[in-house]
C-alpha cells in the first residue's frame, strides 16, 4: 500500500512541486527570484541592514567615492552623494519605497481591472462596449504621459505617483481579463455550472475567475517591474516622491549635475533599478513557462 502511495506521488507530483520544476527549468527566472528576494530582505530589515542613516549628512565626505577607488572611505562601501549622505544606506532604503509603490500601484490595478473585466465579459451587449471604449481612450495616451498629467493635478507625493501609475496599468488588466473571461465562456464546466443553477455572481467569482488567473498573475508580475520604472521616471521628472525620501528616481534627478566628475552618484541608482527591473521580468518569463500548460508540454 506504502509502495503504490510512493509510486502514484512520483507519477502525479502535487501541484506546487510541478510549478516550481517547471519555473526552476528557467535559469534566469531563479536568478531574478534570487535578487528580488535580496533587494526584499534590504527593503524589509532596512533600519538594520543600512550602515547609516539615509538623511544623514556628512558635509566633510561630499562626493566621496566608493570605497574601493582612489579617496574611497571603509564607512562609505558606495560613496556619498552630493550632500555627503551614504549612497549605500539611501539605495537600501530606497528599495523599501520602490517595492511599496510597486506592489500597492499593482493592487490598486488589479483589483478593479479583474473586476471591469469580469463585467465586460459577462455582458459584452450591455456594459461591455463602454467600459472597452474607456480603455481604448486611456490606452491612446502614452503611459507616462497620463501619469505625468494625473499627478499635475492631484500633485507630487507618494500616494499620488502609486494613484497615477494605477490608473496607467488599468487598461491591461481589463483586456486580459475579457479576453480570458469570453474564452473561458465557451467552456463545457461553464455550461454544465449555468444548468445546475449558478448564478452571475457565482459564475464569475467562483467558476470563471480562478480558471483566468495564470496570465493575470504574469501579468501582475510585469506590470510590477513597470510601476518601478514609472515611479522613477516621476522621481527623476520632480512629480514623484520628493526629496529628500531616498527614492532611486529621485536620487537620479539629483544627481544628474554630477554625472562627469562623481560617476557613482548617478550610475549606482540607475544600475539598481535596470537589475531589479530586469530581474522582475526575467521572473515574469518563469511565471509564464511554468503556469501555462503548453509551454509546459515544450518543456
Amino acid at each position: 500500500m506504502t509502495s503504490a502511495v510512493t509510486d502514484q506521488a512520483l507519477l502525479y507530483p502535487s501541484p506546487l512541486k510541478e510549478f516550481w520544476q517547471a519555473f526552476a527549468h528557467n535559469k534566469g527566472a531563479v536568478g531574478g527570484l534570487a535578487f528580488m528576494l535580496l533587494i526584499l530582505i534590504c527593503a524589509l530589515f532596512a533600519p538594520w541592514l543600512a550602515p547609516h542613516d539615509p538623511s544623514e549628512q556628512f558635509r566633510d565626505f561630499l562626493l566621496t567615492p566608493p570605497a574601493w577607488l582612489e579617496g574611497g572611505q571603509a564607512q562609505f562601501l558606495l560613496g556619498t552623494d552630493e550632500l555627503g549622505r551614504d549612497l549605500l544606506s539611501r539605495l537600501i532604503h530606497g528599495a523599501r519605497l520602490s517595492l511599496l509603490i510597486g506592489l500597492s500601484s499593482v493592487v490598486l490595478s488589479l483589483l478593479p481591472g479583474v473586476l471591469l473585466g469580469l463585467v465586460a465579459g459577462f455582458f459584452p451587449r450591455l456594459l461591455g462596449p463602454a467600459i472597452m471604449r474607456l480603455m481604448d481612450i486611456m490606452l491612446a495616451l502614452p503611459a507616462l504621459l497620463l501619469a505625468v498629467a494625473i499627478v499635475a493635478i492631484l500633485g507630487p507625493g507618494l500616494i499620488n505617483t502609486v494613484i497615477a501609475i494605477a490608473v496607467v496599468s488599468l487598461p491591461s488588466y481589463v483586456r486580459l481579463t475579457r479576453a480570458a473571461v469570453l474564452s473561458e465562456l465557451t467552456r463545457d464546466y461553464v455550461t454544465a455550472a449555468q444548468l445546475a443553477g449558478a448564478g452571475p455572481m457565482r459564475l464569475m467569482f467562483v467558476s470563471v475567475l480562478p480558471n483566468c488567473m495564470a496570465p493575470l498573475i504574469v501579468q501582475a508580475t510585469l506590470s510590477f517591474s513597470s510601476a518601478i520604472l514609472d515611479a522613477a521616471a516621476l522621481g527623476f521628472l520632480g512629480l514623484g516622491v520628493q526629496p529628500p525620501t531616498p527614492e532611486w528616481g529621485t536620487m537620479l534627478a539629483s544627481a544628474r549635475d554630477y554625472i562627469e566628475r562623481a560617476w557613482w552618484v548617478v550610475s549606482l541608482p540607475g544600475l539598481t533599478i535596470l537589475l531589479s527591473v530586469l530581474a522582475i521580468n526575467l521572473m515574469g518569463d518563469g511565471l509564464r513557462d511554468a503556469l501555462d500548460p503548453r509551454l509546459k508540454n515544450v518543456q
